[in-house]
């Protein structure tokens, strides 16, 4: 039955419309995949798919020239006299021969650097060529898995939406996508998406974007996790050599110059590969170019191959794209794959008539029903013909969808799921039921298990249940936190309510309320397993804490496109805890435990702050200036634009105090963003700043705290945090002000020194700073190394770090992890 269904899709996709349809092979009848096939003199064309077969929907009859154009081949043109459809044209295509015959070779010279430093000369203008445009687009996206495993660190993979085989491999991504696009200089843009589809996803939308697809050239950069240099950038001599490997002429008898591009240093930001040059135009015929994924600092990512086709056309006197693929391969934790991503671009017009209203924050939106539009649809617009194994996958993922939908299916699945080890009660448990779509989990006391002075050896537990609403893509949630410390012996609860109302302006609500023991400073500086390390082998009990028993309601929304506006509003009550037991584990002559009030650490028996009761009212704003977004019909998905800083502007009040100097107001301000510098790095900031009102005896609790570093270990990538500050020496109930910059030159520096830029290291500089009334600036310089590791495991940093205040002080290197 499904070898019939099978046979059906494929005798259906080359029938029933107004189409020219064939296969493009080469002169030993090998199909030849990724021909570009157009209508000359026109924008109208085609693309043949991986196994050469290829459609091109066209309506009339009678003659007509058509265009069979690839890298590599001589250019084709077919004449044609159609008399009814579809029309069956298979062609052959002769390999591409290039010769440097008739290129004049001064003694000593390099041909292909005149080339080149032409391209160069002329990158700005062939760029302004194509400022404003409007076309139509067609990608298709596939991803494919070998040998995946069973289980990820004890989660059960499955088959990945049942695109596995019984050897664990097989396409576990495939979807399309139709649109208009629209584009003016230098990065006005909108994509409305006309149709959608996901393999064995009959309510997805497909991730492929023009805008994420859009790789040019003509810059001097092109944006892959990091600014990779185009062989022809302003700068291009610093980072590769050039060789012409040939020349020849196109159908319309352009010298077209084929460069070979090769790296200087091959662990540069770099491609590798071929670019074709026009003589005299100087502008880009083609790209085959290369690069790897040590090169983009990705290192799953083994190679990525970029393949782009343009064609001129008379009528606007300029050469456009007009399709590109981008092959990559992958592999890691003995896991690989490959896929490709491939678009057509068609129908163009460079004169378009943009006004005031053309362009907007928004750049994407979809059309009603994109996501349902059904086979028929496609075989009609789809400018690139499924392959066999894309026809399959579709085949069977729908069929596979339709059962794994069913209640019965979800049930089956959710009683395998459900059942209860023996290893639960250690590590946790969870329910869920897949059919009405909510989960239940409880988490185990191994995991949850923490050690500090206060509690002693204390046990964790969190209880959670979700309820979601996948077509609207909403929730709620009831959660709550359990603790119990075995030294203080003191049982502590908390839980609440929260909810997710819409996702476009994403209300978020919720209500809270118990007690909890709550770091004093918090910034929450010290993660609970890093504390358990300091306090286990180190005799250094960096965590200071409170109780606090509340009752909290929160809301947050996106108010208007990039400002997002967040209030809360609690009672607390507030008091004091002490040291409980001075168990050491590892005697450190070095260390020695210190009392839970941070300002006197000796005095074991003093409280950090009167116990005491307050209400608190925090009102703040996040400001993303010129935040772009895409409209999907399931929510707004916003995009940064880091042409601006992303701002905040904050205002607590503490009131209601039953000691009254305990009240207070405080205002806040803060700025932060990432600018990149192409091939020389990217440039980070954060600024803050703020000013306390009437808070000369305030509670410890409400001081301005800042995230400090005690333990010489790193594991984030925040900006804001200080390396070697003490986490409690600079908190202030006065005017503060900080500043945390950072410059990562991504192997600008290290990449051009012989021997060290074999290791693909990066060099990252920083400075931090802090103001305060009550002590002199400090301020911190680091200088250090990041992509550290081995292999493909590459996500350790190592800093080195000198603090200044009155004087240098000692410095120390700095641990920590770079994703």
């Amino acid at each position: 039955m499904k070898k019939l269904l099978l046979l059906a899709l494929l005798i259906t996709s080359f029938s029933g419309f107004s189409q020219v349809v064939g296969k493009v092979t080469d002169e030993a009848g090998e199909p030849v995949p990724y021909v570009n096939i157009y209508l000359k003199d026109t924008y109208k064309g085609t693309t043949s798919n991986n196994e050469g077969n290829y459609k091109l929907d066209y309506e009339q009859t009678g003659t007509n020239t058509l265009v069979f154009q690839f890298l590599g081949f001589k250019t084709l043109e077919k004449e044609v006299n159609i008399e009814r459809f579809p029309f069956i044209l298979n062609v052959s295509l002769a390999e591409e021969s290039t010769s440097l015959d008739e290129v004049v070779l001064k003694s000593g010279k390099n041909p292909a650097i005149r080339v080149i430093k032409k391209a160069i000369e002329y990158r700005k203008e062939n760029l302004a060529k194509t400022d404003a445009y409007t076309a139509d687009f067609y990608s298709r996206g596939l991803w494919k898995i070998k040998n995946a495993p069973k289980k990820i660190l004890g989660a059960e993979v499955g088959d990945l939406g049942g695109g596995l085989d019984s050897t664990r491999s097989g396409i576990v991504y495939l979807s399309e996508t139709i649109s208009k696009i629209k584009f003016k200089a230098p990065d006005e843009f909108h994509e409305k998406i006309v149709a959608s589809k996901v393999s064995g996803n009959d309510n997805g939308f497909s991730l492929n974007s023009a805008r994420e697809a859009n790789f040019n050239f003509y810059n001097n950069t092109i944006e892959l996790n990091t600014e990779l240099v185009s062989p022809i950038a302003d700068y291009a001599f610093n980072y590769y050599d050039y060789k012409l490997d040939g020349v020849f002429n196109d159908e319309q008898g352009n010298l077209i110059n084929k460069v070979e591009v090769t790296p200087k240093r091959k662990n540069d930001r770099i491609f590798f590969g071929y670019i074709y040059i026009i003589e005299d135009d100087w502008e880009v015929y083609g790209v085959d170019l290369s690069t790897t994924g040590k090169a983009m600092q990705i290192t799953p990512i083994d190679t990525l191959v970029f393949k782009q086709n343009f064609k001129y056309n008379k009528n606007d006197e300029l050469w456009v794209k007009i399709s590109q693929t981008v092959d990559f391969t992958w592999g890691i934790f003995g896991v690989s794959g490959d896929g490709r991503f491939s678009a057509v671009y068609s129908n163009h017009d460079f004169s378009p008539q943009f006004d005031d209203t053309s362009f907007s924050r928004e750049i994407m939106s979809f059309e009603d029903e994109a996501n349902k539009k059904d086979s028929l649809f496609w075989q009609g617009i789809r400018p690139i013909p499924l392959t066999n194994e894309e026809l399959t996958d579709y085949v069977k993922k729908d069929s596979v969808q339709e059962r794994k939908n069913s209640r019965v299916y979800k049930d089956s699945i959710d009683s395998v799921r459900n059942k209860f080890s023996l290893t639960d009660p250690l590590f946790g448990y969870s329910y869920q039921n897949s059919h009405k779509d909510y989960r239940f989990s409880i988490s185990g006391p191994v995991t949850g298990l923490h050690y500090n002075t206060v509690q002693g050896w204390n046990v964790n537990l969190d209880l959670n249940f979700i309820k979601r609403n996948e077509e609207e893509n909403t929730y709620w949630n009831l959660f709550s936190d359990m603790s119990y410390g075995l030294s203080d012996d003191r049982y502590r609860v908390s839980g609440g309510f929260r909810s997710k109302l819409n996702n476009k302006s994403k209300p978020l609500i919720s209500l809270s309320g118990g007690i909890k023991a709550m770091q004093i400073n918090d910034t929450d500086p010290l993660p609970l397993y890093v504390n358990d390390a300091a306090n286990i082998l180190f005799e250094r009990n960096y965590l200071k804490l409170y109780d606090k028993l509340f009752a909290e309601a929160t809301y947050t929304e996106e108010l208007f496109n990039g400002f997002r506006f967040y209030s809360a509003l609690s009672v607390e009550k507030r008091s004091p805890l002490f040291n409980t037991t001075d168990h050491v584990f590892i005697n450190d002559d070095n260390g020695g435990y210190t009392s839970n009030n941070p300002f006197v650490p000796q005095a074991f028996g003093s409280a950090s702050f009167q116990e005491h009761t307050i209400a608190k009212l925090k009102l703040n704003a996040r400001i993303n200036f010129g935040q772009e977004y895409y409209n999907y019909p399931d929510g707004k998905y916003n995009v940064n634009n880091n042409d601006f800083p992303t701002l905040w502007v904050g205002y607590e009040k503490g009131f209601a105090s039953d000691i009254k100097q305990y009240n207070f107001y405080l205002l806040k301000i803060s700025a932060d963003q990432t600018l990149s510098l192409q091939n020389k790095g990217e440039f980070s900031y954060t600024l803050r700043a703020g000013k306390f009102f009437g808070a000369e005896e305030i509670s410890l609790v409400d001081y301005q705290h800042f995230r400090g570093n005690q333990t010489r270990i790193n594991l984030d990538n925040a900006l804001a945090k200080f390396n070697l500050l003490p986490y409690y020496s600079h908190s202030t109930n006065d005017d503060y002000a900080e500043a945390h910059i950072e410059h990562n030159f991504n192997g600008w520096i290290l990449g051009k020194i012989p021997g060290i830029n074999q290791l693909n290291f990066n060099m990252v500089v920083g400075a931090h700073s802090l103001m305060t009334k009550a002590n002199k600036p400090y301020t911190e310089f680091s200088l250090g190394i990041s992509n550290l590791g081995i292999g493909k495991f590459r996500f350790l940093r190592v800093d080195y770090v000198q603090p200044y205040q009155g004087g240098w002080q000692n410095g120390a290197f700095m641990f920590g992890l770079s994703f």
